[in-house]
């Protein structure tokens, strides 16, 4: 038996729904232009987890997927257009937006994309140029 928690997720509607099971592999904040751009907000909060913790649980059929770039399918339901989660194949991971996890005890650890900030936040986060060494970027933090 596992003692995994499990968390409920929804579109804005409703019509789809989906579960997360675990714990996020990593949290922060993304600064950059498709996010901000995609999310119609000067800054993205989003949520890392293994593809194979999030499950739809209603409204397959229902959602729809944009992928500008091979390195994001994001998608969203077909009936109101509520963003619900990007697939990031070459990363390995799938990012589920924030705000449709209400139950989860958001804790950012860190801030992406930084150098195309709109948003200047004085956090005490690292501030990553684009993304850490280990995720293809070139791990450099700049100042806050």
């Amino acid at each position: 038996m596992s003692n995994a928690s499990t968390y409920q997720g929804s579109c804005f509607c409703g019509a789809v729904q989906f579960t997360v099971t675990g714990e996020p592999v990593a949290m922060g904040y993304c600064h950059c232009e498709s996010c901000r751009h995609w999310s119609a907000g000067p800054v993205n909060a989003f949520t890392l987890w293994q593809p194979d913790a999030v499950q739809v649980t209603q409204g397959a059929d229902n959602i729809g997927t944009y992928h500008k770039t091979e390195n994001s399918y994001r998608k969203w339901c077909k009936t109101c257009g509520g963003h619900l989660f990007s697939e990031h194949p070459g990363l390995g991971f799938t990012d589920v937006y924030a705000a449709v996890i209400p139950a989860l005890n958001y804790q950012p650890a860190v801030h992406v994309n930084y150098r195309e900030t709109v948003l200047r936040i004085k956090d005490g986060l690292p501030k990553m140029q684009d993304f850490p060494a280990e995720m293809g970027g070139s791990g450099v933090i700049l100042p806050e």
